[in-house]
């Protein structure tokens, strides 16, 4: 394979970060960008000595250029519940001017570009599992919308300038994903649960914990996102874990992993917080060969000692 250099935004985020080091360890060279609103440099820390990983403090939705770049992936966008919702204008800022400008330095430099969606494009859906086709169910003004719409908004320009300037360009839809340097404080699932459990905190569950989710450990994500960087797929591509588990089933697995006696606890559903979330994959199995292999037993596993490490840092 040859060796490029590749351009990551949002590079001191959760996903990002694995993906510099999955880059990195496939020998390019990487330029991250992120204006730390939601990173954090912890994340990038382990690369401080790595000569072909070079970091810049920047703001995408500004005038940027980090020179010639043969790869563009655009991961810049608070993605967390308790990030976007406090920082909505900065998310729609990101996913409008922000998204046009990386697809500028694409086009300039005649690179490929890949983008980080969501399956937050499909909002509350009517349709289940969802498929790439399914064109979604979103409320326009809800306290989610600057997120989803923002999301929704960065496809249809990767579409115009793939249509109308010829930019390479690809888009991965990513459903709930869970790891190592995912945010304790974000507001996910997955963190909330184990944070509280490790605690000794109640857990606590939105609704009745009906509502459904599905799981995809970060590693099986990067690989799924890997394959379609190399792919020649345009439209999107829906990348995460069919396995769907209910918001409860999910605090008992983590309870089972932590060892903890946490209560579970209920609290009123936030607006607009899906129903239901489970992936097609049937596209990415077709096109890519990609399918996740980690259960979420195994992937709460190995996210414990991660976890661990927040609530001792938390301590000091």
């Amino acid at each position: 394979m040859k060796k490029q250099t590749i351009l990551v935004t949002g590079a001191a985020g959760f996903l990002a970060s694995h993906l510099c080091d999955a880059l990195l360890s496939e020998g390019h060279s990487v330029i991250g960008v992120d204006n730390l609103s939601t990173g954090n440099m912890a994340n990038l820390r382990h690369l401080s000595g790595e000569a072909r990983f070079s970091f810049q403090e920047a703001d995408i939705c500004a005038t940027f250029d980090p020179g010639p770049v043969e790869y563009v992936f655009n991961f810049a966008s608070p993605a967390s519940p308790v990030d976007y919702a406090r920082l909505g204008v900065e998310t729609l800022m990101v996913g409008s001017v922000g998204t046009t400008n990386t697809l500028e330095t694409a086009r300039k430099y005649n690179a490929k570009y890949l983008h980080a969606s969501t399956s937050e494009c499909y909002g509350d859906p009517e349709v289940h599992p969802q498929p790439e086709s399914y064109w979604g169910r979103v409320n326009p003004i809800g306290p989610r919308s600057v997120y989803d719409e923002a999301k929704r908004f960065s496809e249809a320009m990767i579409m115009a300038y793939h249509r109308y300037y010829g930019v390479d360009t690809r888009m991965v839809r990513i459903f709930n994903t869970y790891g190592p340097r995912l945010q304790a404080n974000d507001g996910r699932v997955v963190s909330n649960l184990m944070m509280q459990a490790l605690r000794g905190e109640d857990l606590t569950i939105y609704g009745t914990g009906s509502q459904t989710r599905s799981f995809c450990y970060v590693s099986d994500l990067i690989e799924g996102i890997l394959r379609l960087s190399r792919s020649e797929e345009h439209l999107p591509v829906n990348i995460g874990n069919p396995e769907e588990w209910t918001i409860l089933e999910c605090a008992r697995q983590v309870l089972e992993v932590t060892g903890s006696k946490s209560r579970i606890t209920f609290a009123p559903l936030p607006q607009d917080d899906p129903t239901q979330r489970k992936p097609d994959i049937a596209k990415a199995k077709k096109l890519l060969g990609w399918e996740p292999r980690v259960s979420l037993r195994e992937g709460l596993v190995l996210s414990l000692p991660y976890f661990e490490g927040c609530i001792q840092a938390s301590s000091r």
